[in-house]
């Protein structure tokens, strides 16, 4: 009777979330190891991609307000909020349009050329944007699959356990199920919150991608106006 008394009492303390792990067979904690390393990596890119596109967004804010109130290309290279990031690179491309069109004949090709630069400038941006925001989609996907593997892996030690005692008690496989149903948890806890914060972000890079949509529009319509008023100054601005 002390005999089956005793197993009772020291299970109680390895049944926790920290003496499971360090019960957990290797594979099992190696598991464990690396959900919550993906869970690390979650909440790190969460905090670095809300500060680097909520300062991107301020940004791209100023410059379309400054844009919209812009007559001519000249006027806009004077303004401080069109002096980096986004906008900076697209009037510059437009510049560098206007310069290397000079001597041509008709502005339409010149505003088919302007719009190609642009494009390419919003598609290279927006690549820049997502950067860190695959990793949430990764961490998502893969996450449950490994944590199901560490309790398929925990249980079949279980079973092996119960097959090398020769014995069906519930206290000797307890253990071993609640370690592989841990390795379970852990998944659910690192996918979940990557999966809402991917979501999440994908929504402010959409609104990102509209009013980085706006900067190339005012700057064509800017360098449009300028072209059909036959500006020759554009020349010496760019």
């Amino acid at each position: 009777m002390p005999v089956d008394v005793l197993p009772l009492a020291t299970a109680t303390p390895v049944l926790t979330p920290w003496g499971m792990y360090l019960a957990a067979d290797a594979v099992v904690k190696a598991v464990m190891i690396c959900l919550a390393l993906a869970s690390l990596a979650t909440w790190t890119v969460l905090i670095a991609k809300t500060l680097e596109l909520g300062r991107i967004g301020r940004g791209l804010r100023a410059a379309r307000q400054v844009l919209v109130g812009s007559g001519t290309l000249a006027e806009a290279g004077h303004e401080a909020a069109l002096q980096q990031g986004l906008a900076q690179q697209m009037l510059e491309a437009a510049r560098t349009e206007l310069r290397l069109s000079a001597d041509a004949h008709g502005h339409d090709g010149t505003k088919e050329r302007l719009a190609s630069r642009l494009e390419r400038i919003e598609l290279a941006n927006t690549r820049q944007l997502r950067n860190g925001t695959g990793v949430l989609a990764s961490i998502g996907a893969v996450a449950p699959f490994v944590g199901l593997f560490g309790t398929v892996w925990g249980i079949m030690n279980s079973f092996v356990g119960i097959a090398a005692s020769n014995t069906t008690n519930l206290a000797v496989v307890a253990p071993g199920i609640a370690e592989a149903l841990l390795a379970t948890a852990m998944g659910l806890v690192a996918a979940i919150p990557a999966v809402v914060i991917y979501n999440h972000f994908s929504r402010r890079l959409a609104v990102l991608r509209a009013l980085s949509g706006d900067i190339s529009a005012s700057v064509q319509q800017i360098v449009s106006r300028d072209l059909d008023r036959g500006h020759a100054l554009l020349r010496n601005a760019a």
